[in-house]
This record gives C-alpha cells, structure tokens and sequence, in this order.
C-alpha cells in the first residue's frame, strides 16, 4: 500500500515517470514518485537523497562544462605565482609541484598530485562534454554509457576545490618568508572551483541515463517497461540507479554495464582491512617530517603537529586550526568512525545497539565517505611550497617522507569509505530478535517523498 506524500501546489508539468528505486543508504525498495522540475526525493526511512529532477538537466551542465574546460586550460598553462627573496625571482605554475616531488624520489606523491589535479578533472570534464554534446547529435557517437561511467567516478578523485584552500595556505604560510604575486592560474581556479560546483548542481545524472537508454545504447536490451514491483533478486545498480535482477544480465546492469549485487562484495572485510592499513599509515605520517624548511642556513624537518605549532606561534590561528582539522582530525575522524560502523554491524554481543541512531549513522557514512577528500589539502600545500621556495642558501622547502605517508593514508581512507555498504547497518537492525518494530530490508511500496529543490 503506497503512502501518502506532498507536493507542492500547482509544481508543473512533470519531467520523470514513477520509478522503483533502490536506497543505497539503507536499502529499502520505494516508488519514486513521478516529479517536476527542480524537484527531490528522498528516501522516506533514511533520508539519502533518490532523484533530484532540474529543468534542464543537460543544457546548463553542458555549457558550465565547457567553461571548466577552458578555465582548467588556463589553470596549467599560465603562472601560478611568482615569489622573490634576496633579489632572485621565481615564477611556477601548477606542474612545478609534481615536478619538484620527482626530483625529491617522491614520485608517488608526485603523481597522485599530478592525478587528482590533472588527468581525473581533465578525464571528468572532457568525458561529459563527450556524452552531453553526443546526446544532442543525430547520430550518436560510440560509447556514450562506457564514457559517462568514467566521467562519473572521477568525481571522487578530482580535487580542484581541495586545491584551491592548499593554494591559499600556501600563501599564507609564505608571508614571512617571501614576496609572492598571483598569476593568473590562482583566479582561474577560484572562477573554475565555482564553476564546477554548479555544474555538479545544474546535472541530473539519472537523465543522462535515461536519455542514453532511449537512444538504444545500452549495455544489453531493455524491457520495454520498467517495473514498478520489486521481483526476486532484485538490485538497484550504483552507478545508473537503474533496479534490475542481475542475474538475468550475466551479473551486470542492462542499462549501463556495471557490476550489481545485492550488496558490495566482502565489504566489512575489505572496509576494515584499508581502516586497520590506514590506522598503521598514521603513525609514520604524524612521526615523519612532512616538510624541512632552511633558511640562512639553519632549519630543521616538520612533522604535520609541528607546523600547527608554528602557526600557532606566529599567532596564524585560523590557519593553525584549519591545518589541525583537515590533517590531523578529519583522518582520525574517518577511521574511527569506519571502524565504529564495522563493530556495531558485524561484532558478535552488538545485537542489542545494531538498530540504534540508524538514520544518524547513515548520515555519518556519507560525511565520512565526503570530508575525506578535503585531507589532501595538505599534500597540496606542500607540493606549492616545495616547488615555489627553492632559493638556495636564502630559504628552501622540502618535502619529507611523511607527506608520501600521509597522503597514503588519505587515499587508503576514501578506499575504505567506498568500499563500506551502509545497508548492511540496517540489515544488522533487523536481524535483531530484541529489537521492537524493527526497519526491514524487504522490499516496500512505500513512496518516497517528493520536495521543493533548491
């Protein structure tokens, strides 16, 4: 029996059918009610956002798009900043980080810095503008599904935003030391974080989708209706949302070729094994030096605690406490959090607490699997100042082997967030016999709630 849900009065013509939905919050079954334009549904027991409908869903994407292209072209090849000290000039640009920590033997961290600022925003970017300008010709270019999957999970990793706050702590920090002048690269990565985010915002991913399934380039044929009722093994699929039985697909979502299953393959397993490596990575990151800055001939290596330190003591203390959460706190944040979620679902004796703050540890998760990225902020800022101060006997910076481990430490906490299912906490919760009007993971008719969106 569906429930009842509001609209607002007088919406407009709707955009969307009703659709059967899979939340991968919690894991719940429910009808996505048909919606107008800048519109949301939520799911009605956890909350986690279904379907979020714009009035154009591909048209304003595609143009900020293209301006992100641009804008990311004008971010690699003009100078970021030029410094100077003791009367010698210095002008970098965003490619003398990576190529300063190459010279250093760090060149793991040189290239995830150079992937998470270069090649996955450049993947992400090109590879929409390939699906969304392809969806507007008559002949539709190959692989548009295979692209738009690419271009959606580099998402995680491009990190232009987490970028620009590493640019300007690099700034800060380099106040006492040198003079600095903005190039043209630092406001073309302000203008392009802004950007970007109202890309992400114009976008109805799930249009795409459905776009491409209508022009027939699917991964395997479609039925001719999608099924309001929940059959027997079914799955909703992560990336296109579509609900399929994956068993009648050789494992794989019809629509967009994905891998699906009920739930992500060995998750607690996999999730506490990159929690525990990220746990041990977080000791040489704090003990390590991160940076060795020499001055006049006098310095000595930094640990990640010591250069808070030393904003405090220059009395930087917005700085200092920003440095404190994104390197010290988010990290320890995250790993006690997933190593939290794992003993409440999976310990023997937590029966009784399984089904407690459910919804709030939902959210948790997806805090958890979001403020992660934003720890790289450090990396960043010590790439810029090791490529910007190189001065000689005036002042140099130097990266240390602490940064390579705590960058690994970072990379190994955003694994372990998307490797955790959060609907296994709500199967934990009805699994427990004590537990009154227990949530179920069974399949439900329920109706998602249907909201005004920003």
């Amino acid at each position: 029996m569906l429930r009842a849900f509001a609209v607002p009065r007088d919406p407009g013509p709707l955009v969307t059918p009703p659709q059967l939905r899979e939340c991968h919050g919690c894991g719940l079954f429910q009808i996505v009610p048909a919606m107008a334009a800048n519109m949301r549904s939520d799911c009605e027991r956890c909350g986690t956002p279904l379907r979020a409908t714009r009035a154009d869903p591909t048209g304003r994407c595609l143009a900020l798009t293209f301006a992100s292209l641009v804008l990311f072209a004008v971010l690699w090849l003009s100078m970021l900043m030029k410094v100077s000290t003791a009367g010698i000039v210095h002008e970098t640009t965003i490619l003398s980080g990576p190529s300063e920590l190459v010279r250093h033997g760090l060149w793991p961290l040189a290239l995830a810095v150079a992937f998470t600022t270069a090649f996955a925003p450049l993947i992400k970017f090109a590879g929409t503008l390939y699906v969304l300008i392809g969806l507007r010709m008559r002949t539709l270019p190959p692989n548009l599904r295979g692209i738009f999957l690419i271009a959606r999970r580099m998402g995680t990793w491009a990190m232009l935003e987490v970028l620009l706050l590493g640019v300007f702590v690099a700034y800060t920090k380099l106040g006492d030391l040198v003079t600095i002048q903005l190039g043209p690269a630092v406001y073309a990565l302000g203008v392009l974080t802004v950007v970007i985010v109202w890309a992400e915002l114009a976008l109805d991913p799930q249009a795409v989708w459905e776009e491409i399934e209508r022009r027939g380039q699917t991964h395997a044929p479609m039925p001719p209706l999608a099924p309001l009722e929940y059959r027997p093994g079914a799955a909703g699929c992560e990336e296109c949302k579509l609900v399929c039985v994956p068993a009648e697909h050789d494992g794989r979502c019809p629509r967009c070729g994905s891998r699906v299953h009920e739930r992500k393959p060995d998750s607690l397993n996999r999730t506490l094994s990159l929690a525990l490596a990220g746990a041990v990575l977080y000791i040489p990151a704090n003990v390590y030096p991160v940076l060795t800055v020499i001055q006049l001939g006098s310095g000595a290596p930094s640990t990640i605690m010591g250069g808070v330190e030393e904003l405090v003591s220059s009395k930087m203390y917005p700085l200092a406490l920003l440095v404190f959460f994104a390197s010290v706190l988010v990290p320890l944040f995250k790993l006690i959090s997933l190593i939290g979620m794992i003993s409440v679902t999976s310990l023997p004796g937590t029966a009784q607490t399984a089904g407690v703050f459910l919804r709030q540890r939902t959210k948790l998760y997806f805090i958890v699997a979001w403020i992660g990225r934003w720890s790289m902020v450090d990396i960043f800022m010590e790439s810029l100042l090791g490529a910007l101060v190189q001065f000689g006997r005036a002042v140099t910076i130097d990266p240390g082997m602490g940064a390579l481990a705590f960058c690994a430490v970072v990379i190994v906490t955003i694994v372990a967030a998307e490797a955790f299912d959060p609907r296994l906490m709500w199967d934990a919760a009805a699994r427990n016999p004590h537990r009154q009007g227990r949530p179920s993971a069974a399949p439900s008719g329920a109706a998602a709630a249907a909201l005004p969106s920003g």
